[in-house]
């Protein structure tokens, strides 16, 4: 038998792993369509992502003027920011010094004593020129949801900059739409190592958990109450 098919049942398999492949024209037909079905619904997530956020990216030269930019957290490297999220703290830097934002809210993962990406953030941001007192601290968010929703309900965050690298923006600034934030992104050039293709890769597997977090809006792991960090932030200026 030609093609595929036939060579895969030309294969030795061991008993119960034996494929069960279908058999004739109408069966081969109905697999190809089954295949396709199930691309276009695994590709729809990041589809809409970007449908959703492509008009919303920016530089850092061209971002709109907000008072407030998210940094997102990505990781530690022996108690420092990673090379990853360095980059996405030297573009937060940047829009403070060009007037481009007044706050700086950095959002990531204090879950245990000796993991505190929002304090290895803050001291990175003031070794950059940005004042102390224009870092606002959220140590609970675990995900981009709960960065989102806790920008919004416990920070009082309307409208910001989101910062974050090219691979992860869209998502961050289509579920920060969702939560309620009027949000633009700046995605930041990155080295395209194995970090980068591996992110690039996860972001189609998250982009389904984005589209369950858009449908069913779950509050996050911690909300807490009402923090006035940013708004006491602003009126400090």
């Amino acid at each position: 038998m030609p093609g595929w098919v036939g060579r895969l049942r030309q294969l030795r398999w061991p008993g119960r792993l034996r494929p069960s492949l279908p058999r004739g024209r109408r069966g081969r037909r109905l697999a190809v369509q089954g295949l396709m079905v199930a691309c276009v619904v695994g590709l729809a997530p990041a589809t809409w992502m970007h449908a959703t956020a492509d008009a919303r990216v920016r530089t850092t030269a061209d971002a709109p003027a907000q008072q407030v930019a998210v940094v997102f957290g990505a990781g530690l490297w022996r108690g420092r920011p990673s090379a990853y999220l360095a980059h996405r703290l030297d573009a937060a830097a940047e829009l403070y010094r060009t007037g481009r934002v007044k706050v700086v809210l950095v959002t990531g993962d204090n879950s245990r004593v000796e993991y505190d990406e929002p304090d290895a953030m803050r001291t990175y941001l003031t070794g950059r020129g940005v004042p102390d007192g224009r870092i606002v601290s959220d140590y609970a968010g675990f995900d981009t949801w709960d960065s989102c929703v806790r920008a919004k309900k416990i920070f009082g965050v309307d409208r910001a900059v989101l910062v974050s690298q090219g691979f992860h923006i869209r998502r961050a600034i289509a579920l920060c739409r969702t939560a309620g934030i009027d949000a633009y992104g700046v995605g930041v050039d990155a080295v395209h190592d194995a970090t980068w293709y591996y992110g690039g890769t996860r972001e189609l597997f998250a982009s389904a958990k984005a589209a369950l977090d858009v449908v069913f809006r779950p509050d996050p792991q911690f909300l807490g109450p009402r923090e006035q960090g940013v708004t006491e932030a602003l009126a400090a200026d």
